[in-house]
């Protein structure tokens, strides 16, 4: 049984890793925020709007131990998922935890080139965006350190750099 769980910081590159380390294992990819947004027919942000960040990461933590138990399968976690509750402890006790790590500066690079719109860096200046990731990062750090295994993820600006990172860490991960 495979069960491979990717936490670190948004833009470090969960869901892109995720998906292709599925694919090459052949096994399922699930993104905890695409379920939660699949359960409950909404998004993230108007989840966090209805409820306030306590009512959502209430329900992350339903919807961790739920896809937790699932077989055969890489998750990928929201940034903040393994700071509330006793998440990341939950995590080391279901699977292999990695933690995708990468300094400020490369995943402000990372969310500039990214695609995907982010409510909590809308609109911030590059200063500003770095300055967040640096003192948010350093809260956080402690708990992503807790993970199993803990891979640098500072080179995913093109394909050929993804698919080395999933087999160097298909390697780390014995697989």
């Amino acid at each position: 049984m495979t069960r491979i769980i990717l936490i670190g910081y948004m833009g470090a590159g969960k869901t892109t890793i995720g998906r292709q380390l599925a694919k090459a294992l052949g096994v399922q990819f699930y993104d905890l925020d695409w379920y939660i947004e699949l359960r409950y027919h909404r998004r993230v942000a108007e989840i966090f709007q209805e409820r306030g960040e306590e009512g959502f990461r209430d329900l992350e933590q339903r919807m961790l131990h739920e896809v937790a138990e699932f077989e055969d399968v890489v998750i990928s976690c929201g940034g903040g998922t393994p700071c509330f509750y006793d998440n990341m402890d939950y995590m080391n006790r279901q699977g292999e935890t990695v933690y995708l790590k990468a300094p400020a500066d490369v995943l402000a690079a990372h969310l500039k080139m990214g695609k995907t719109e982010r409510p909590l860096i809308k609109g911030k200046t590059p200063e500003e965006l770095q300055a967040y990731i640096t003192e948010s990062l350093a809260g956080r750090e402690p708990f992503y350190s807790k993970a199993k295994h803990i891979f640098d993820v500072s080179l995913l600006d093109n394909f050929d750099k993804i698919s080395l990172t999933v087999r160097l860490l298909r390697k780390e991960l014995g697989l």
